[in-house]
């Protein structure tokens, strides 16, 4: 190599490698999303959302968790992430209480976990990310006291266990002070099993007699298409019948006037932007992952990403369902 050949490869060893390190990533970088219920059309699209975001900036990434509601099978699956020296962690937290220590454990050894649409806030996770879900049940309990003109008894679907699921009944409580005249007098815990939804409004609609029930509102997904089923199987008219989220089936019922609305998420959102977050966590480390960072004025992180919620009804469906296709293609 002559002189002026090397001192070329010295110029461009100087001044172009750092350029194309610049923005890089690691070959070891791999990145979570822990959720349960992992086949449901729900996170189907949050999977689709953490998939293309992983896809844009060029990283590895696993979306893991059981098929059904299982809070051990999900603590498992943060376990093994975390023995796999994950680069970051996603994950919606079935249980919080069972969840915190693994979630600690890993921001002690230096894994940066975010939680999406359902928060451990008692545990060290650095922020949240999801819905606000306080807010999505006033706009839900809002929709039903106009439904109902102020007066009837309503029935409640959810799993307590979920935090988010909590704050969307305890916004649906406050909305509805302002209708003294509607009672909340079943909460049904389904826990995570569709059937149990479809047997006790079954038994709820044999009952009619006895326990009058005007409303039914799930706070989670499962339960409203179900009931919806119910109804529709026995030729009941004149209930109102509020859904959480918007697979298809539960679009379906829109359409044909069973299920009154839906509240809808965004789950792609979540995922998308929870892996961003991370891999800028990862490339700009934070001093200490351990503090408490929602308490101070200057803090580099947020304390909470708000990513929205609205209503879908007979009004918006269609629209709905067109935009949903042109995202995810015409997959069911």
């Amino acid at each position: 190599m002559n002189h002026r050949k090397f001192f070329a490869f010295i110029f461009a060893s100087i001044v172009l490698l750092p350029l194309l390190s610049c923005g890089g990533h690691d070959s070891d970088e791999k990145y979570f999303l822990i959720s349960a219920n992992i086949k449901i059309r729900y996170w189907e699209m949050a999977g689709a959302g953490f998939s293309q975001a992983a896809s844009d900036i060029k990283v590895r990434s696993k979306f893991d968790g059981p098929d059904d509601y299982n809070p051990k099978a999900e603590q498992e699956a943060l376990q093994k992430a975390i023995q796999q020296k994950a680069t970051g962690i996603l994950i919606s937290v079935v249980d919080p209480a069972l969840m915190k220590d693994d979630i600690d454990r890993a921001i002690a050894s230096g894994i940066p976990v975010i939680t999406v649409d359902s928060d451990a806030p008692s545990s060290k996770r650095l922020f949240f990310i999801g819905t606000n879900n306080y807010q999505a049940g006033v706009i839900g309990g809002q929709r039903l006291a106009k439904e109902l003109n102020g007066k009837g008894n309503v029935a409640v679907f959810t799993v307590p266990s979920y935090g988010n699921m909590s704050e969307r009944l305890r916004g649906y409580r406050e909305a509805l002070q302002a209708s003294p005249g509607i009672k909340i007098t079943r909460v049904v815990d389904i826990q995570g099993d569709p059937r149990v939804a479809f047997d006790t409004a079954t038994q709820i609609i044999g009952n009619e007699k006895k326990e009058k029930i005007d409303a039914f509102v799930c706070v989670e997904a499962l339960s409203g298409k179900e009931i919806a089923s119910v109804l529709n199987n026995n030729g009941v008219k004149g209930k109102v019948v509020m859904a959480m989220d918007t697979d298809q089936d539960t679009l379906e019922w829109i359409q044909k006037g069973v299920i009154t609305a839906a509240i809808s998420q965004k789950p792609y959102t979540m995922s998308y932007v929870g892996l961003k977050m991370l891999d800028d966590l990862y490339h700009h480390k934070l001093n200490n992952l351990s503090a408490d960072w929602s308490k101070d004025v200057f803090a580099p992180i947020p304390a909470f990403v708000d990513t929205g919620s609205s209503l879908v009804d007979k009004s918006n469906v269609d629209a709905f369902i067109q935009a949903q296709k042109s995202m995810t293609g015409n997959r069911k």
